[in-house]
């Protein structure tokens, strides 16, 4: 449970959270990072803690997003099977067992999807958000329907390996998906949230699209990234020399000086542009190695932890 200033609503959601997981007769733990939140959410969960030992929590420094506090939960998770959800009562605790009962079926990951969300808005948030997940969808190859849902299962072996940077945690089944994850979905009930106020807002959405265009490269192109590269950079090393014939071409054949054309200019600059793109995808191998060959860091620091061994 990624936390951020929810207070209010964390008493009923853990309450709501230990009855369906006790119901579930499975041994289960409740991994809750507190956000950087500036409000008592923080005094709450120590509270809830204290009567609770599955109960475990992790308290940021600052605050450094979702994506962070998602990840640490991953880093953390012992159970064979990780949920995430929202903090806000937005998603149904209640729901769990669905997910789970996916799970059980084969599935690595099952996605839910807010089927009724945003009714009575349908052009300021529902059409851009179905706009969004089908843009997603697309590039990805990945069919969802609501990608921005939290509340997600998965195999814990799934995860293990996958480090989250920006707002990337909504594009986990993607990376999963490269590892060969089986992904469904199924409709999850959505409750307007009660107290406080949504941290949405359109410079989220910008973060979003601009993650996109990052996952898009490494789904396609992390482990060999110089068939990106070097894909422009030879098409660009042709054009140069097709331009290279076009001058001497007009120049021992037509009689036009090389000053008389720009194809010089062009042929010199598309043959450096190709180089470059050549270079960088074998900077990029280079730096993939590296990658894998080095340790994993994360990009958030803990303060403290509590109910761990």
């Amino acid at each position: 449970m990624p936390i951020y200033n929810e207070e209010k609503s964390l008493t009923e959601l853990f309450t709501r959270s230990v009855s369906v997981l006790a119901e579930m007769l499975c041994d289960y733990e409740i991994i809750a990072v507190n956000d950087g939140s500036s409000d008592n959410s923080l005094e709450v969960l120590k509270k809830l803690a204290a009567k609770n030992q599955k109960i475990k929590i992790i308290n940021f420094q600052r605050n450094f997003g979702q994506t962070a506090a998602i990840s640490a939960c991953f880093g953390s998770a012992t159970g064979d099977v990780v949920i995430s959800i929202d903090s806000d009562l937005e998603n149904n605790p209640e729901d769990i067992p669905h997910l789970v009962e996916k799970i059980n079926q084969g599935y690595d990951i099952v996605s839910g999807w807010r089927q009724k969300r945003w009714q009575g808005k349908f052009i300021t948030r529902k059409l851009p958000s179905i706009l969004a997940n089908s843009l997603i969808s697309r590039i990805t190859g990945i069919k969802l329907h609501d990608y921005g849902c939290t509340l997600k299962a998965y195999r814990r072996e799934m995860i293990k390996g996958i480090s989250l940077y920006g707002e990337m945690h909504r594009f986990i089944p993607v990376y999963a998906a490269m590892g060969g994850a089986k992904i469904t979905e199924v409709i999850v009930n959505y409750q307007p949230r009660k107290y406080g106020k949504s941290n949405y807002n359109l410079n989220r959405t910008f973060k979003v699209i601009s993650d996109l265009f990052t996952v898009a490269f490494l789904s396609s192109y992390f482990n060999r990234p110089m068939h990106f590269f070097g894909k422009f950079g030879f098409v660009s090393l042709f054009s140069g020399f097709l331009s290279g014939i076009g001058m001497f071409y007009l120049k021992y054949i037509e009689g036009v000086h090389f000053v008389q054309t720009p194809l010089p200019l062009l042929t010199i600059f598309l043959i450096v542009i190709g180089i470059l793109f050549i270079l960088m995808g074998l900077l990029a191998e280079i730096l993939i190695r590296i990658y894998y060959e080095s340790n994993k860091k994360t990009d958030y620091i803990i303060k403290e932890k509590i109910n761990f061994d």
